[in-house]
Protein backbone atom coordinates (compact mmCIF):
# COMPACT_ATOMS: atom_id res chain seq x y z
CA UNK A 1 0.00 0.00 0.00
CA UNK A 2 1.41 3.46 -0.71
CA UNK A 3 1.29 4.84 2.48
CA UNK A 4 1.61 1.83 4.79
CA UNK A 5 4.51 -0.11 4.14
CA UNK A 6 8.28 0.53 3.74
CA UNK A 7 8.39 -0.14 0.35
CA UNK A 8 7.37 3.17 -0.59
CA UNK A 9 11.15 4.92 -1.22
CA UNK A 10 10.82 6.93 -4.12
CA UNK A 11 13.97 7.50 -4.75
CA UNK A 12 17.07 5.90 -5.93
CA UNK A 13 19.60 7.36 -3.04
CA UNK A 14 22.50 7.09 -5.40
CA UNK A 15 20.94 10.13 -7.58
CA UNK A 16 21.83 12.39 -4.67
CA UNK A 17 25.25 12.54 -5.55
CA UNK A 18 24.88 12.80 -9.56
CA UNK A 19 24.92 15.81 -11.40
CA UNK A 20 21.55 17.62 -12.36
CA UNK A 21 21.53 17.83 -15.91
CA UNK A 22 19.03 20.61 -17.69
CA UNK A 23 17.84 21.10 -21.09
CA UNK A 24 15.25 23.79 -22.43
CA UNK A 25 15.13 26.53 -24.97
CA UNK A 26 16.20 29.16 -22.98
CA UNK A 27 17.52 30.22 -19.57
CA UNK A 28 17.78 32.98 -17.41
CA UNK A 29 20.39 32.44 -14.36
CA UNK A 30 21.06 34.89 -11.84
CA UNK A 31 24.27 33.94 -9.76
CA UNK A 32 23.77 36.43 -6.85
CA UNK A 33 20.64 35.23 -5.86
CA UNK A 34 21.21 31.77 -6.87
CA UNK A 35 18.42 31.32 -8.94
CA UNK A 36 18.13 29.77 -12.92
CA UNK A 37 15.30 29.97 -14.94
CA UNK A 38 14.73 27.16 -17.65
CA UNK A 39 11.84 27.89 -20.29
CA UNK A 40 10.46 25.42 -23.12
CA UNK A 41 10.33 21.71 -23.17
CA UNK A 42 12.85 21.41 -19.89
CA UNK A 43 13.82 18.36 -19.13
CA UNK A 44 15.93 18.09 -15.99
CA UNK A 45 17.61 14.38 -15.13
CA UNK A 46 19.47 13.61 -12.09
CA UNK A 47 20.45 9.95 -12.45
CA UNK A 48 16.90 8.30 -12.72
CA UNK A 49 15.10 11.17 -11.40
CA UNK A 50 13.13 12.92 -14.91
CA UNK A 51 11.28 15.98 -14.50
CA UNK A 52 9.58 17.59 -18.07
CA UNK A 53 7.87 20.68 -17.86
CA UNK A 54 7.14 24.17 -19.99
CA UNK A 55 8.94 25.71 -16.73
CA UNK A 56 11.34 24.84 -14.08
CA UNK A 57 12.62 27.66 -11.58
CA UNK A 58 15.69 26.13 -9.78
CA UNK A 59 16.92 28.00 -6.18
CA UNK A 60 19.59 27.05 -4.05
CA UNK A 61 20.34 27.61 -0.67
CA UNK A 62 23.68 28.59 0.70
CA UNK A 63 24.41 24.88 2.15
CA UNK A 64 23.99 24.01 -1.46
CA UNK A 65 20.35 22.54 -1.60
CA UNK A 66 18.25 22.75 -4.34
CA UNK A 67 14.86 23.09 -4.25
CA UNK A 68 12.95 23.53 -7.75
CA UNK A 69 9.41 23.99 -8.94
CA UNK A 70 7.97 22.84 -12.41
CA UNK A 71 4.83 23.53 -13.76
CA UNK A 72 3.32 22.43 -17.16
CA UNK A 73 0.08 20.83 -18.64
CA UNK A 74 1.29 18.67 -17.21
CA UNK A 75 4.66 18.67 -15.66
CA UNK A 76 5.80 14.83 -15.13
CA UNK A 77 8.12 13.25 -13.20
CA UNK A 78 9.58 9.86 -13.39
CA UNK A 79 11.93 7.94 -10.63
CA UNK A 80 13.26 4.77 -10.08
CA UNK A 81 12.58 3.13 -6.18
CA UNK A 82 15.46 2.69 -4.33
CA UNK A 83 16.17 -1.20 -4.44
CA UNK A 84 13.28 -2.05 -6.55
CA UNK A 85 13.52 -2.47 -10.57
CA UNK A 86 10.06 -0.45 -10.31
CA UNK A 87 9.51 3.20 -11.44
CA UNK A 88 6.89 5.56 -10.17
CA UNK A 89 5.66 8.02 -12.23
CA UNK A 90 4.06 11.00 -11.52
CA UNK A 91 1.74 14.51 -12.83
CA UNK A 92 0.59 17.36 -12.03
CA UNK A 93 0.60 21.49 -13.34
CA UNK A 94 2.92 21.97 -10.32
CA UNK A 95 5.95 19.91 -8.82
CA UNK A 96 7.92 21.05 -6.03
CA UNK A 97 11.21 19.33 -5.30
CA UNK A 98 13.71 19.88 -2.34
CA UNK A 99 16.61 18.24 -1.94
CA UNK A 100 17.22 18.90 1.84
CA UNK A 101 13.63 17.99 3.33
CA UNK A 102 13.95 15.00 0.95
CA UNK A 103 10.59 16.12 -0.11
CA UNK A 104 8.45 16.02 -3.54
CA UNK A 105 5.09 18.12 -3.82
CA UNK A 106 2.30 17.77 -6.42
CA UNK A 107 -0.16 20.41 -6.80
CA UNK A 108 -3.49 20.64 -8.77
CA UNK A 109 -4.57 17.49 -10.57
CA UNK A 110 -2.02 15.31 -9.39
CA UNK A 111 -1.42 11.93 -9.95
CA UNK A 112 0.89 9.26 -9.03
CA UNK A 113 1.51 5.95 -10.33
CA UNK A 114 3.50 2.64 -9.88
CA UNK A 115 4.34 0.34 -12.28
CA UNK A 116 2.61 -2.07 -10.04
CA UNK A 117 -0.46 -0.59 -10.93
CA UNK A 118 -1.06 1.39 -8.09
CA UNK A 119 -2.53 4.67 -8.69
CA UNK A 120 -3.54 7.60 -6.64
CA UNK A 121 -5.28 10.85 -7.21
CA UNK A 122 -6.08 13.75 -5.93
CA UNK A 123 -5.64 17.87 -5.61
CA UNK A 124 -2.50 18.16 -3.66
CA UNK A 125 0.28 14.77 -2.78
CA UNK A 126 3.36 14.84 -0.92
CA UNK A 127 5.98 12.92 -0.45
CA UNK A 128 8.39 12.48 2.75
CA UNK A 129 11.08 10.50 1.86
CA UNK A 130 12.86 10.81 5.17
CA UNK A 131 9.76 8.78 6.66
CA UNK A 132 8.16 7.26 3.27
CA UNK A 133 5.22 8.84 4.04
CA UNK A 134 2.49 10.26 1.84
CA UNK A 135 -0.11 12.81 2.15
CA UNK A 136 -2.89 13.50 -0.29
CA UNK A 137 -5.74 15.77 -0.20
CA UNK A 138 -8.60 17.14 -2.16
CA UNK A 139 -9.75 20.66 -2.22
CA UNK A 140 -13.66 19.05 -2.48
CA UNK A 141 -14.12 21.28 -5.83
CA UNK A 142 -15.24 19.79 -8.82
CA UNK A 143 -12.13 19.55 -11.49
CA UNK A 144 -11.53 18.36 -14.58
CA UNK A 145 -9.61 15.27 -13.45
CA UNK A 146 -12.14 14.45 -11.00
CA UNK A 147 -15.82 15.28 -11.29
CA UNK A 148 -16.47 14.57 -7.41
CA UNK A 149 -13.32 16.85 -5.93
CA UNK A 150 -11.92 13.66 -4.24
CA UNK A 151 -9.25 11.26 -3.75
CA UNK A 152 -8.90 8.52 -5.33
CA UNK A 153 -6.68 5.14 -5.16
CA UNK A 154 -5.99 2.25 -6.77
CA UNK A 155 -4.08 -0.27 -4.92
CA UNK A 156 -3.34 -3.70 -7.00
CA UNK A 157 -2.70 -7.13 -4.76
CA UNK A 158 0.91 -7.63 -4.41
CA UNK A 159 1.84 -11.13 -6.46
CA UNK A 160 3.55 -14.15 -4.75
CA UNK A 161 7.74 -13.24 -4.66
CA UNK A 162 7.59 -16.97 -6.88
CA UNK A 163 6.15 -20.40 -7.67
CA UNK A 164 5.51 -21.60 -4.10
CA UNK A 165 7.88 -25.12 -3.08
CA UNK A 166 6.16 -27.86 -2.22
CA UNK A 167 5.43 -28.85 1.28
CA UNK A 168 8.16 -30.67 2.36
CA UNK A 169 6.88 -34.27 3.72
CA UNK A 170 8.83 -36.54 6.48
CA UNK A 171 12.09 -37.81 5.39
CA UNK A 172 12.09 -40.54 3.15
CA UNK A 173 12.56 -44.34 4.34
CA UNK A 174 13.77 -47.38 2.31
CA UNK A 175 12.98 -50.46 4.41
Amino acid sequence: MWALTSESALAERADRDKPINIESDSMISDDAKKVSTFDGKVVLVQGSLVIRADRIVVRQDGDGFYHGVASGKPATFRHKRDGYGEYIDGEAFRIEYDNKLERVEFFDAARLRRDSGDDIRGDFISYDARTERFTVKSTGETSGMDREGRVRATIMPKKPAGPEAPPVSGASRQD
